[in-house]
């Protein structure tokens, strides 16, 4: 599957509350991501919060757009992803 970056923008520092509230609104988001075949991975943020960098496996950019339309999450712009994904090995078949 396709690995994209997406760099958010934001007007105010990002907060998201480490609270029950906050946690459901993160459970919503994974679910309409899931839906539309999107995985967060993980995320960079800047030391103000006011930018972030996401990592996303998806089928397409367009996907993670539309999951983000769908969570209300502002998108500024996705980067396809251009690294490399490690797989991981087993020592049982190393000589």
């Amino acid at each position: 599957m396709p690995r994209s970056v997406v760099e958010r923008n934001f007007p105010q520092p990002l907060s998201i509350p480490l609270n029950p509230e906050g946690r459901t609104a993160c459970q919503m988001i994974a679910h309409g991501n899931a839906e539309l075949g999107v995985t967060w991975l993980h995320s960079y943020v800047s030391p103000d919060h006011r930018k972030t960098f996401c990592i996303y496996d998806a089928p397409d950019p367009d996907a993670i757009r539309r999951a983000a339309q769908k969570g209300s999450i502002l998108e500024d712009r996705p980067l396809p992803g251009r690294g490399s994904q490690s797989q991981p090995t087993s020592a049982a078949g190393c000589t």
